[in-house]
């Protein structure tokens, strides 16, 4: 059953407070609790925002790029319903001045029919297509999969025919909270498969990357030299900021897309 608008206008009031609760996931008893709440059986991965190197590694030497986002117009294509929101709850409780608080998340599926039409409206396939292009060309991020947490405060189930693709600033997003997160949540959200982060031998220690531009808190400086923790989601928001060209995306393989279309049609079936 979806959820009145006053509920969802309190949400964006209180959205400052975010953090508080991202930090209670680490108390005993509950943690546990708020994990099977609003994280369960959620599987979510960062789409990187510009073309990537795919090393083909059957043909040694020959290097083909592919474009991440084919998955997210991948499952556009294939949903039997499409949903956008009005406006972005975070950017919209945080008062964002960066970037657009008009383009929303996009929901696919079944389950979203039940969201309530005074917080977004039911659009056409190419009108889903266009908002995403739109959320990549105004500098957004997408975190794609399935997520408990958007069918609980939407009151659209199940959640196994809800797709979040979510169009995440640096700012903002919810999942800025990533880092005061419990481990067994942060777990969930995850790199596409197989996409790996590097910084070459171009850095120059200026410390670009490492003020504001990653939300998972996974770059530092040491040396003199930027280093990326395993806490990197591989969104590639650092690689476009570097004015260096001195963090590179690639990819092991060359089934990138395929790879992960399987894994969300693992979680969430948009037919």
């Amino acid at each position: 059953m979806s959820r009145p608008l006053w509920f969802n206008k309190l949400l964006t009031k209180t959205f400052p407070q975010s953090r508080m609760i991202a930090k209670m996931t680490n108390w005993p008893m509950v943690g546990g609790w708020l994990d099977d709440w609003l994280f369960k059986d959620d599987d979510l991965f960062l789409v990187p925002r510009q073309k990537i190197v795919s090393i083909n590694r059957s043909v040694p030497g020959q290097e083909q790029t592919c474009a991440p986002y084919e998955v997210v117009e991948h499952f556009i294509r294939e949903a039997n319903f499409h949903w956008v929101m009005d406006e972005c709850n975070c950017r919209a409780g945080m008062h964002c001045k960066d970037y657009p608080v008009k383009l929303g998340c996009i929901f696919l599926g079944e389950a979203a029919r039940q969201i309530n039409p005074r917080i977004g409206r039911q659009v056409s396939m190419d009108e889903a297509l266009w908002h995403a292009r739109k959320c990549r060309e105004a500098g957004l991020v997408h975190l794609m999969g399935r997520n408990k947490l958007d069918a609980v405060w939407l009151g659209a189930g199940p959640g196994e025919k809800l797709l979040t693709i979510c169009n995440c600033c640096p700012c903002c997003c919810i999942w800025n909270n990533l880092p005061w997160l419990s481990k067994d949540i942060t777990r969930k959200i995850t790199r596409m498969p197989g996409v790996s982060v590097i910084v070459n031998d171009n850095c120059t220690g200026c410390g670009e990357c490492a003020e504001g531009v990653c939300f998972a808190g996974a770059i530092s400086m040491k040396d003199g030299r930027a280093v990326i923790s395993d806490r990197c989601r591989g969104c590639g928001r650092c690689a476009m900021e570097c004015g260096q060209e001195a963090i590179e995306i690639t990819v092991s393989g060359d089934q990138l897309i395929e790879q992960s279309i399987a894994r969300i049609s693992r979680a969430v079936d948009v037919k």
